[in-house]
């Protein structure tokens, strides 16, 4: 069963603009704004699917392609947990075209990957934001192999770090069909949320992308999907399907 939500959200060009000045935190600004409730309502189902597995404690959003709100779903979503009383991590593994700087306001001098690189400690990256309960690896540096980075034995010690110290923790990951970084993650997270645009993601794109997690034997635990409204370039809206864990080839 597929469903989605529609409403209106400030359109936002999202990419370019987005690295520059981060996504919009529409549960924090307006936390009872109906997109906001819409959020809480993937948090929902989310917890819902995960319920089936042994843990669900990290969990990571990717799409398709670039530009089709990931980093948005991921970092309001993240936002809603926190605000159920969960301490969460939102960790931005996407080394390639990062955003959580940007949206939490924080420099990007340290990070994911001067973890990896072995200059730091997990608990030197981590930083409070202005949601309580929310705290934040941003990407650090963006390095020349990124794959190999977080295929390395030290992204597995850090996701190790936080799950003994954190209630939830949410990846910000590539784009599926863009990179491989997202296979390398796989086998070290519980679960994968897949954020698609409708009227922008092609349906094979979607189809591709939901083989490739499968082969990399992934939990996929539903899709989000992001919904243009009747109303023009004016609004989104945001609803959970589900179905993409138990599809058939």
């Amino acid at each position: 069963m597929n469903w989605s939500l529609k409403s209106i959200l400030p359109n936002r060009k999202i990419d370019q603009e987005t690295q520059k000045n981060g996504v919009l935190l529409v549960t924090f600004a307006e936390p009872k704004h109906v997109v906001s409730e819409q959020f809480r309502t993937v948090r929902t189902n989310i917890e819902f699917a995960g319920a089936a597995l042994n843990k669900c404690q990290v969990i990571m959003f990717t799409s398709s392609a670039m530009s089709e709100g990931k980093s948005t779903v991921s970092a309001n979503v993240a936002v809603t947990w926190a605000q159920a009383g969960k301490k969460v991590l939102l960790i931005d593994a996407d080394l390639r075209r990062p955003t959580i700087q940007a949206t939490f306001r924080k420099l990007n001098l340290d990070g994911v990957t001067t973890v990896l690189t072995g200059k730091m400690k997990p608990d030197e990256v981590v930083s409070d934001t202005f949601v309580e309960g929310l705290s934040v690896v941003t990407s650090g540096p963006v390095p020349p192999n990124p794959s190999e980075l977080l295929n390395s034995k030290k992204m597995i010690q850090l996701l190790d770090w936080a799950r003994d110290n954190f209630d939830i923790i949410v990846l910000d990951a590539p784009p599926v069909l863009a990179v491989s970084d997202v296979q390398v993650l796989v086998p070290k997270t519980d679960g994968v949320v897949v954020v698609a645009n409708m009227g922008k993601t092609l349906k094979g794109d979607l189809q591709r992308t939901v083989e490739v997690l499968k082969l990399a034997k992934a939990k996929i635990l539903g899709s989000v999907e992001r919904v243009k409204t009747k109303r023009g370039d004016r609004g989104y809206g945001y609803g959970y399907g589900y179905g993409y864990g138990n599809e058939k080839n």
